[in-house]
């Protein structure tokens, strides 16, 4: 099943326009946009969406691969994994990923990583999971 992947790409962020992309799918994986036998868009496809090089959005694909995310099948796609290959749970990846966004906004405001430590601390019991 194809599905439509909503990936935000950040001119202001220091990580590599490749590495965006692979945050971004590995973040839909784990919250469930993306299950196990889900294609993803060709890459062509999503470079044109993205208005990338071809070249960026491979290369992203090639990392997702690598780090058991996707399955490239020659002639068919790529596919979303049962599971990944790393050792670390995908929820501590992307838990990482998720906090080192909010620190670079926080530093983008002037605030210390104190600070959102103890914004999180004061709000985590008042926030319903889904």
């Amino acid at each position: 099943m194809l599905l439509v992947m909503f990936i935000e790409l950040r001119p202001d962020d220091p990580r590599p326009v490749y590495r965006q992309i692979v945050d971004e799918v590995q973040r839909e994986v784990a919250v469930g946009v993306l299950k196990a036998g889900d294609a993803l868009p060709a890459a062509r496809q999503l470079a044109t969406e993205l208005k990338l090089n071809p070249n960026t959005v491979q290369h992203a694909y090639r990392t997702l691969a690598r780090e058991g995310i996707v399955k490239v099948r020659k002639g068919l796609g790529t596919f979303v994994t049962a599971a990944p290959k790393e050792g670390r749970p995908r929820g501590a990846v992307i838990a990482r990923q998720i906090a080192e966004r909010a620190l670079r906004d926080a530093f983008r405001h002037g605030l210390l990583a104190s600070d959102l430590m103890r914004a999180l601390e004061e709000i985590a019991p008042k926030v319903r999971r889904p």
